[in-house]
């Protein structure tokens, strides 16, 4: 599946605090979908899962404000990015745009926005599907669980990354073609699925203004909400699905966030990376529906919310 299958012309724009935010929608019947990409992707990521989900939903995808087609105002002047922000645009959306309570998706980062955003907003979310939820493991309150190498590195790479001069030229050696699919042959398990339309997804919006800002003021974010902060909070179940061989976020950490009786569902997959609704979404696209219409089963027999 390529983005052919998708009508780009159906992409929208929602202005948010006077800033441009770019969408995508499909479907025309059925609960609400909001689809959460992580960081430094954008609604494009889940181009292999919206057809699919549209067929019995409706379906959105964001491009949270600092990425992808979205507007990428300049870091602490005009808006701080922050996972508070990005959850209160994704809970502005639900009310604004999707008009109602929604199912929230979320990958890596995503997934801390999506709760985030409940948390805060309990009158938006009707459940939560996490995918290999980031860890945020150089957060400030986990840094002395880590190795002495990465514990001290960390940092220290932020603190030269704040230089300007140097901070855009990691940038512009990072957001090479060459370098992301180094990158994302280490976070995908199947290497085929690392594909030139991928590549292309993930670099076309670094070459946009503000992106360099963007990609350095998240980099030195070392505060705000973790899982573990966020999970006991939730207003709403959630399910997590996790690619065991994710480099980044490791399954076994993975599995200790399903101890929060807000988790219905730890769901593994084997063999699958960081990625899983772009590496593996024949397997990722049936597990979603069958969470979404249970969830809606539930809700209606129960007469209680999802």
């Amino acid at each position: 599946m390529t983005t052919s299958t998708i009508n780009l012309c159906s992409t929208k724009t929602w202005i948010w605090q006077g800033f441009p935010i770019c969408y995508q929608t499909q479907g025309t019947t059925g609960p609400a979908v909001v689809l959460i990409h992580g960081f430094g992707a954008s609604w494009l990521h889940w181009r292999k899962n919206i057809p699919v989900l549209a067929e019995n939903c409706r379906v959105y995808a964001i491009d949270l404000i600092g990425f992808g087609s979205s507007a990428k105002p300049e870091p602490n002047t005009k808006i701080a990015y922050t996972l508070e922000t990005w959850g209160q645009q994704l809970a502005d959306f639900c009310r604004e745009v999707v008009g109602e309570p929604a199912f929230l998706v979320g990958n890596s980062i995503g997934c801390i926005v999506a709760m985030q955003a409940a948390v805060s907003n309990p009158d938006i979310a009707l459940g939560i599907s996490l995918l290999n939820c980031s860890l945020r493991l150089l957060h400030d309150r986990k840094r002395e669980t880590l190795p002495w190498s990465r514990r001290v590195g960390a940092p220290a790479l932020q603190r030269v990354l704040s230089v300007k001069p140097i901070g855009n030229f990691f940038f512009n050696q990072v957001a090479q073609a060459k370098t992301v699919r180094k990158i994302l042959l280490q976070a995908y398990a199947d290497q085929a699925a690392v594909t030139e339309e991928l590549v292309d997804v993930l670099t076309a919006p670094a070459s946009d203004p503000g992106a360099v800002a963007v990609f350095l003021a998240f980099t030195s974010y070392s505060t705000g909400p973790l899982p573990e902060d966020l999970l006991p909070l939730l207003p709403c179940p959630a399910m997590i699905v996790w690619g065991t061989a994710d480099p980044w976020e490791p399954v076994d950490l993975g599995r200790e966030l399903a101890n929060y009786p807000q988790v219905l569902k730890f769901i593994p997959l084997e063999g699958v990376g960081h990625c899983p609704q772009d590496e593996a979404p024949e397997l990722v696209n049936p597990i979603l529906q069958d969470w979404i219409w249970e969830r809606v089963r539930i809700s209606k027999t129960q007469k209680i919310p999802a």
